[in-house]
Protein backbone atom coordinates (compact mmCIF):
# COMPACT_ATOMS: atom_id res chain seq x y z
CA UNK A 1 0.00 0.00 0.00
CA UNK A 2 1.40 3.42 -0.95
CA UNK A 3 1.85 5.72 2.07
CA UNK A 4 -0.17 8.89 2.18
CA UNK A 5 1.89 11.94 1.17
CA UNK A 6 2.15 13.23 4.73
CA UNK A 7 3.75 9.94 5.81
CA UNK A 8 6.64 10.13 3.38
CA UNK A 9 9.97 11.39 4.76
CA UNK A 10 10.78 14.84 3.44
CA UNK A 11 14.15 16.22 2.43
CA UNK A 12 13.90 18.60 5.37
CA UNK A 13 13.48 15.62 7.75
CA UNK A 14 16.60 13.95 6.36
CA UNK A 15 18.77 17.08 6.53
CA UNK A 16 19.02 17.54 10.28
CA UNK A 17 20.66 20.54 11.90
CA UNK A 18 23.64 20.11 14.24
CA UNK A 19 22.59 19.79 17.87
CA UNK A 20 24.25 23.14 18.67
CA UNK A 21 25.09 24.97 15.45
CA UNK A 22 28.36 26.95 15.49
CA UNK A 23 27.93 30.66 14.76
CA UNK A 24 30.73 33.17 14.21
CA UNK A 25 29.78 36.80 14.95
CA UNK A 26 32.13 39.35 13.34
CA UNK A 27 31.79 43.01 14.39
CA UNK A 28 34.26 45.66 15.55
CA UNK A 29 31.77 46.93 18.16
CA UNK A 30 31.59 44.73 21.30
CA UNK A 31 28.06 45.94 22.08
CA UNK A 32 26.81 44.49 18.77
CA UNK A 33 28.56 41.19 19.41
CA UNK A 34 27.02 41.06 22.88
CA UNK A 35 23.53 41.68 21.48
CA UNK A 36 23.82 38.76 19.04
CA UNK A 37 25.40 36.57 21.70
CA UNK A 38 22.39 37.13 23.96
CA UNK A 39 20.05 36.10 21.14
CA UNK A 40 21.84 32.88 20.23
CA UNK A 41 23.98 31.56 23.08
CA UNK A 42 21.26 29.35 24.61
CA UNK A 43 20.91 27.14 21.51
CA UNK A 44 24.14 27.75 19.58
CA UNK A 45 27.87 27.76 20.09
CA UNK A 46 28.76 31.42 19.53
CA UNK A 47 32.27 32.51 18.59
CA UNK A 48 33.38 36.10 18.16
CA UNK A 49 35.84 38.09 16.04
CA UNK A 50 36.37 41.84 16.09
CA UNK A 51 37.99 42.29 12.67
CA UNK A 52 38.20 40.61 9.29
CA UNK A 53 41.66 39.06 9.66
CA UNK A 54 40.66 37.51 12.98
CA UNK A 55 37.51 36.07 11.40
CA UNK A 56 39.42 34.51 8.49
CA UNK A 57 42.06 33.09 10.83
CA UNK A 58 39.37 31.51 13.01
CA UNK A 59 37.71 29.85 10.01
CA UNK A 60 40.99 28.56 8.60
CA UNK A 61 42.46 27.24 11.83
CA UNK A 62 39.39 25.68 13.46
CA UNK A 63 36.46 23.52 12.39
CA UNK A 64 34.52 26.00 10.21
CA UNK A 65 31.39 27.57 11.71
CA UNK A 66 27.99 26.58 10.37
CA UNK A 67 27.05 30.22 9.70
CA UNK A 68 28.66 33.68 9.95
CA UNK A 69 26.96 36.90 11.04
CA UNK A 70 29.15 39.60 9.50
CA UNK A 71 29.29 43.37 9.84
CA UNK A 72 30.02 45.41 6.70
CA UNK A 73 31.82 48.48 8.04
CA UNK A 74 35.01 47.49 9.87
CA UNK A 75 38.50 49.03 9.92
CA UNK A 76 41.28 47.71 7.63
CA UNK A 77 39.22 44.91 6.02
CA UNK A 78 35.49 45.43 5.56
CA UNK A 79 32.89 42.68 5.59
CA UNK A 80 32.56 42.64 1.80
CA UNK A 81 36.23 41.69 1.41
CA UNK A 82 35.98 39.11 4.20
CA UNK A 83 33.07 37.47 2.39
CA UNK A 84 34.92 37.50 -0.93
CA UNK A 85 37.93 35.77 0.62
CA UNK A 86 35.72 33.17 2.27
CA UNK A 87 34.01 32.38 -1.03
CA UNK A 88 37.38 32.11 -2.80
CA UNK A 89 38.54 29.38 -0.40
CA UNK A 90 37.20 25.92 -1.39
CA UNK A 91 37.23 24.81 2.26
CA UNK A 92 35.14 27.76 3.46
CA UNK A 93 33.04 28.66 0.43
CA UNK A 94 29.94 26.77 1.61
CA UNK A 95 29.60 28.68 4.91
CA UNK A 96 26.50 30.89 4.66
CA UNK A 97 27.20 34.55 5.45
CA UNK A 98 24.46 36.84 6.73
CA UNK A 99 25.41 40.52 6.72
CA UNK A 100 24.25 42.37 9.83
CA UNK A 101 24.91 46.06 9.35
CA UNK A 102 23.82 49.63 9.90
CA UNK A 103 24.08 50.20 6.13
CA UNK A 104 20.61 50.35 4.66
CA UNK A 105 20.95 51.61 1.09
CA UNK A 106 19.92 49.24 -1.74
CA UNK A 107 23.42 49.61 -3.22
CA UNK A 108 24.92 48.32 0.05
CA UNK A 109 22.65 45.29 0.02
CA UNK A 110 23.49 44.61 -3.62
CA UNK A 111 27.24 44.71 -2.92
CA UNK A 112 26.83 42.36 0.05
CA UNK A 113 24.81 39.80 -1.88
CA UNK A 114 27.07 39.99 -4.94
CA UNK A 115 30.09 39.24 -2.71
CA UNK A 116 28.49 35.93 -1.71
CA UNK A 117 26.23 36.78 1.23
CA UNK A 118 22.96 34.86 1.57
CA UNK A 119 21.02 37.53 3.49
CA UNK A 120 21.18 41.15 4.64
CA UNK A 121 19.81 42.38 7.97
CA UNK A 122 19.91 46.00 9.10
CA UNK A 123 20.68 47.12 12.64
CA UNK A 124 19.23 47.36 15.18
CA UNK A 125 18.22 43.74 14.76
CA UNK A 126 14.85 42.31 15.69
CA UNK A 127 15.67 39.14 17.73
CA UNK A 128 12.75 37.13 16.30
CA UNK A 129 13.63 38.07 12.72
CA UNK A 130 17.35 37.34 13.02
CA UNK A 131 16.62 34.00 14.74
CA UNK A 132 14.21 33.00 11.97
CA UNK A 133 16.62 33.93 9.19
CA UNK A 134 19.53 32.13 10.82
CA UNK A 135 17.38 29.02 11.23
CA UNK A 136 16.34 29.18 7.56
CA UNK A 137 19.90 29.41 6.29
CA UNK A 138 21.16 26.72 8.66
CA UNK A 139 18.44 24.42 7.31
CA UNK A 140 19.38 25.23 3.72
CA UNK A 141 23.03 24.53 4.52
CA UNK A 142 22.13 21.18 6.12
CA UNK A 143 20.21 20.23 2.98
CA UNK A 144 23.16 21.19 0.79
CA UNK A 145 25.55 19.26 3.03
CA UNK A 146 23.30 16.21 2.75
CA UNK A 147 23.29 16.38 -1.04
CA UNK A 148 27.09 16.70 -1.12
CA UNK A 149 27.51 13.84 1.33
CA UNK A 150 25.41 11.51 -0.82
CA UNK A 151 27.83 12.09 -3.70
CA UNK A 152 30.75 11.20 -1.44
CA UNK A 153 29.45 7.99 0.19
CA UNK A 154 30.41 4.47 -0.88
CA UNK A 155 27.16 2.71 -1.76
CA UNK A 156 28.10 -0.66 -0.29
CA UNK A 157 29.82 0.20 2.99
CA UNK A 158 28.35 3.59 3.88
CA UNK A 159 31.76 5.15 4.56
CA UNK A 160 33.38 7.84 2.43
CA UNK A 161 34.23 6.93 -1.14
CA UNK A 162 37.46 7.52 -3.07
CA UNK A 163 36.24 10.88 -4.37
CA UNK A 164 35.59 12.11 -0.84
CA UNK A 165 38.97 10.81 0.30
CA UNK A 166 40.80 12.68 -2.46
CA UNK A 167 38.99 15.90 -1.58
CA UNK A 168 39.61 15.50 2.17
CA UNK A 169 43.29 14.76 1.59
CA UNK A 170 43.74 18.04 -0.30
CA UNK A 171 41.84 19.99 2.36
CA UNK A 172 43.64 18.46 5.35
CA UNK A 173 47.02 18.77 3.63
CA UNK A 174 46.53 22.54 3.26
CA UNK A 175 45.14 22.93 6.77
CA UNK A 176 48.01 21.02 8.40
CA UNK A 177 50.49 22.96 6.27
CA UNK A 178 49.10 26.25 7.59
CA UNK A 179 49.28 25.00 11.19
CA UNK A 180 52.64 23.22 10.88
CA UNK A 181 50.91 20.05 12.07
CA UNK A 182 51.50 16.41 11.03
CA UNK A 183 49.10 14.50 8.81
CA UNK A 184 48.84 10.71 9.16
CA UNK A 185 47.48 8.22 6.64
CA UNK A 186 46.65 4.56 7.30
CA UNK A 187 46.29 2.37 4.21
CA UNK A 188 44.57 -0.94 5.00
CA UNK A 189 43.95 -4.10 3.04
CA UNK A 190 41.81 -7.10 4.04
CA UNK A 191 44.16 -10.08 3.91
CA UNK A 192 43.48 -12.69 1.21
CA UNK A 193 40.09 -11.23 0.37
CA UNK A 194 39.91 -12.92 -3.05
CA UNK A 195 40.18 -16.28 -1.31
CA UNK A 196 37.41 -15.16 1.06
CA UNK A 197 35.11 -14.34 -1.86
CA UNK A 198 35.97 -17.59 -3.62
CA UNK A 199 35.19 -19.63 -0.50
CA UNK A 200 32.09 -17.87 0.83
CA UNK A 201 30.63 -16.07 -2.19
CA UNK A 202 30.33 -12.43 -3.13
CA UNK A 203 27.26 -11.68 -1.01
CA UNK A 204 29.08 -12.86 2.10
CA UNK A 205 32.11 -10.91 0.88
CA UNK A 206 29.98 -7.76 0.69
CA UNK A 207 28.75 -8.36 4.25
CA UNK A 208 32.36 -8.74 5.36
CA UNK A 209 33.31 -5.41 3.78
CA UNK A 210 30.38 -3.76 5.52
CA UNK A 211 31.38 -5.15 8.93
CA UNK A 212 35.00 -4.12 8.51
CA UNK A 213 34.02 -0.62 7.35
CA UNK A 214 31.66 -0.15 10.31
CA UNK A 215 34.38 -1.29 12.72
CA UNK A 216 36.94 1.10 11.25
CA UNK A 217 34.48 3.98 11.39
CA UNK A 218 33.58 3.19 15.02
CA UNK A 219 37.28 3.22 15.87
CA UNK A 220 37.72 6.88 14.91
CA UNK A 221 36.70 9.00 17.88
CA UNK A 222 37.56 12.46 16.50
CA UNK A 223 34.90 14.05 14.35
CA UNK A 224 37.33 15.24 11.65
CA UNK A 225 39.04 11.85 11.16
CA UNK A 226 37.99 10.08 7.97
CA UNK A 227 37.70 6.45 6.92
CA UNK A 228 37.14 5.78 3.22
CA UNK A 229 36.84 2.81 0.95
CA UNK A 230 39.86 3.36 -1.25
CA UNK A 231 39.03 0.59 -3.70
CA UNK A 232 37.97 -3.06 -3.60
CA UNK A 233 38.98 -4.45 -0.19
CA UNK A 234 41.30 -1.52 0.57
CA UNK A 235 40.45 1.22 3.08
CA UNK A 236 42.18 4.45 4.08
CA UNK A 237 42.07 6.43 7.32
CA UNK A 238 43.09 10.08 7.28
CA UNK A 239 44.14 11.47 10.67
CA UNK A 240 44.99 15.17 10.78
CA UNK A 241 47.28 16.61 13.50
CA UNK A 242 48.39 13.06 14.32
CA UNK A 243 52.07 12.14 14.79
CA UNK A 244 53.68 8.78 14.07
CA UNK A 245 53.29 7.40 17.59
CA UNK A 246 49.58 8.24 17.66
CA UNK A 247 49.11 6.89 14.12
CA UNK A 248 50.73 3.58 15.03
CA UNK A 249 48.63 3.34 18.19
CA UNK A 250 45.44 3.90 16.20
CA UNK A 251 46.50 1.37 13.55
CA UNK A 252 47.14 -1.32 16.17
CA UNK A 253 43.75 -0.62 17.75
CA UNK A 254 41.98 -0.97 14.38
CA UNK A 255 43.92 -4.14 13.59
CA UNK A 256 42.77 -5.67 16.88
CA UNK A 257 39.16 -4.47 16.44
CA UNK A 258 38.79 -6.16 13.06
CA UNK A 259 40.38 -9.39 14.32
CA UNK A 260 37.99 -9.29 17.30
CA UNK A 261 35.03 -9.48 14.91
CA UNK A 262 35.92 -13.15 14.53
CA UNK A 263 34.80 -13.38 10.90
CA UNK A 264 35.83 -16.90 9.87
CA UNK A 265 38.32 -17.14 6.97
CA UNK A 266 39.07 -20.82 6.50
CA UNK A 267 41.16 -20.28 3.34
CA UNK A 268 43.48 -17.67 4.81
CA UNK A 269 47.08 -18.84 5.26
CA UNK A 270 47.55 -15.99 7.75
CA UNK A 271 44.85 -16.60 10.38
CA UNK A 272 41.57 -18.44 10.96
CA UNK A 273 39.67 -15.15 10.73
CA UNK A 274 39.55 -11.98 8.66
CA UNK A 275 42.56 -9.76 9.36
CA UNK A 276 44.10 -6.55 8.06
CA UNK A 277 47.48 -5.41 6.88
CA UNK A 278 48.10 -1.72 7.61
CA UNK A 279 50.68 0.76 6.36
CA UNK A 280 51.17 3.99 8.32
CA UNK A 281 52.77 7.17 7.00
CA UNK A 282 53.11 10.62 8.55
CA UNK A 283 54.26 13.84 6.89
CA UNK A 284 54.43 17.47 7.89
CA UNK A 285 52.88 19.06 4.79
CA UNK A 286 55.10 21.63 3.08
CA UNK A 287 55.78 23.12 -0.31
CA UNK A 288 58.49 20.56 -0.96
CA UNK A 289 56.03 17.76 -1.76
CA UNK A 290 52.32 17.22 -2.23
CA UNK A 291 49.63 14.90 -0.85
CA UNK A 292 50.63 12.20 -3.34
CA UNK A 293 53.85 11.74 -1.36
CA UNK A 294 51.84 10.78 1.72
CA UNK A 295 49.79 8.24 -0.24
CA UNK A 296 52.94 6.77 -1.79
CA UNK A 297 54.62 6.44 1.61
CA UNK A 298 51.57 4.74 3.14
CA UNK A 299 51.32 2.40 0.13
CA UNK A 300 54.97 1.42 0.55
CA UNK A 301 54.40 0.68 4.24
CA UNK A 302 51.30 -1.39 3.38
CA UNK A 303 53.29 -3.40 0.84
CA UNK A 304 55.90 -4.10 3.53
CA UNK A 305 53.19 -5.26 5.97
CA UNK A 306 51.89 -7.71 3.35
CA UNK A 307 55.36 -8.84 2.28
CA UNK A 308 56.43 -9.56 5.85
CA UNK A 309 53.50 -11.83 6.72
CA UNK A 310 50.27 -9.76 6.82
CA UNK A 311 48.02 -9.22 9.86
CA UNK A 312 50.38 -6.51 11.07
CA UNK A 313 51.19 -2.80 11.04
CA UNK A 314 54.23 -1.35 9.31
CA UNK A 315 55.31 2.28 9.35
CA UNK A 316 56.98 4.28 6.63
CA UNK A 317 60.38 5.65 7.65
CA UNK A 318 59.52 8.80 5.68
CA UNK A 319 58.56 11.41 8.28
CA UNK A 320 59.43 14.97 7.34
Amino acid sequence: MTPAPHQLPTFRNLATLPERPRLLVVDDQPINIQALYQIFHADHEVFMATDGEQALAFCRNNPPPDLILLDVVMPEMDGIEVCRQLKADPVLADIPVIFVTACSEPADETRALESGGVDFITKPVNPAVVRARVKTHLTLKAQGDLLRSLVFVDGLTGVANRRRFDEALEIEWRRCQRKGAPLALLMMDIDHFKRYNDRYGHQTGDACLQQVAATLKAGLQRGHDLVARYGGEEFACLLSECDLAAGLHKAQALLAAVAALGIAHADSPTADRVTLSIGVAVLYPSGECGPDALVAAADTALYEAKRSGRNRVCASPMVK
